[in-house]
């Protein structure tokens, strides 16, 4: 089989998780419920699959060193700064297109930085499982998990003719449905989220770029095949188009197949979401840092250098930073970015 590459897509802002994912340490360079940030945990999961020299991160250019520091063990050529960001579609492009130039016959492993999963060893099968597929059958390859909630905020997979066992052919693709449609599509079991981790060989996923993007595949073939990739990559890389690899291409392409994961995972999109995969008391009570809770219930309590206490509350989002403090029903999660919006809006970049 074709090598894999692993491809680490850390560019995000964490916007969700303000006040502790800031401009300068966005979510992906945190820990949450230990020492190591989600980068870290990530790369641990994914090193094991294609070594130092095969591990990529594709970062904000400002954070390449921050990278290296929570992954010294790849390689500095490998850590990758993005001028700006320009969702997934730009990012996966560039790495295919710099894996292609390395090892033609190369297989991507895509995956954000900042994913939650609760096996490890069952992720490296699926994922062995999905590079072989993507090699075999020259296809887009995406992992399905299994709904355990009609979630209204992820993207879901219709699986369609079984290809193998844990295999299917995609049938189609739907973005965040409304609840009735949610539900219907748990209760029917063809459906799967979409968690955003990819498989396929590099000169596939180029092919089909050119087909849906041309420009944008012409600009990556620019930057790599450039003298001075730096300049290229600050000189073209900003003006490609700004969209997701679900949009530019995946939505488009008839040869996509799906890997029913098995893997306990969550997106960690909130803070709601860190809550549910971090464990919990009697009462439901999440807590990180020097804090109690009395009379309280299905709380998250993230205590900065200060001790804190919550009395007589219930399903309260508080994180205590040492210039921040956020309170926030844990049903209001999602509207933690708007914050982020206010404080840009009013120039506080100290917050940010």
């Amino acid at each position: 089989m074709s090598r894999i590459h692993s491809i680490i897509m850390a560019g995000g802002r964490g916007t969700r998780f303000w006040p502790a994912s800031r401009e300068s340490r966005p979510k992906q360079f945190l820990p949450f419920g230990g020492e190591d940030s989600l980068l870290r945990l990530t790369g641990q999961r994914l090193l094991p699959l294609s070594g130092e020299r095969r591990t990529w991160v594709l970062t904000n250019a400002a954070h390449v060193d921050l990278a290296s520091e929570h992954l010294p063990e790849v390689l500095p050529d490998r850590i990758v700064g993005e001028p700006v960001g320009r969702n997934t579609a730009p990012c996966i492009a560039l790495a295919a297109a710099l894996v292609q130039q390395e090892d033609p016959d190369g297989v991507l492993l895509v995956a954000p930085a900042d994913h939650w999963i609760g096996d490890e060893n069952e992720f490296r099968r699926a994922a062995e499982l999905a590079a072989k597929v993507a090699e075999e059958q020259r296809a887009l390859v995406t992992f399905g998990i299994t709904p355990a909630a009609p979630e209204t905020g992820y993207g879901y997979i219709e699986a369609g003719e079984a290809e193998r066992k844990e295999v299917f052919r995609v049938a189609r693709f739907t973005e965040k449905p409304d609840r009735d449609t949610a539900e219907r599509f748990v209760a029917g079991g063809r459906h799967y989220w979409n968690s955003g981790i990819f498989a396929w060989r590099a000169d596939v996923f180029l092919d089909e770029l050119a087909k849906h993007q041309p420009d944008m595949a012409a600009g990556c073939r620019e930057i790599v095949e450039a003298g001075n990739r730096d300049a290229a990559l600050a000189a073209v890389y900003p003006g490609l188009t700004s969209i997701s690899v679900d949009y530019a291409v995946l939505e488009k392409a008839s040869h996509v197949f799906m890997v029913a994961a098995s893997f306990p995972w969550s997106d960690v999109g909130s803070w709601n979401a860190l809550a549910d995969v971090l464990p919990a008391n009697g009462d439901g009570n999440v807590f990180e840092g020097d804090a109690i809770a009395f009379d309280s219930s299905g709380c998250l309590v993230r205590a900065g250098s200060r001790f804190t206490a919550v009395v007589g509350v219930k399903d309260l989002l508080i994180v205590d930073m040492p210039d921040a403090l956020l309170v926030c029903p844990k049903d209001r999660a999602q509207d933690v970015k708007k914050i982020v919006e206010e404080l840009e809006g009013k120039g506080r970049k100290e917050l940010l």
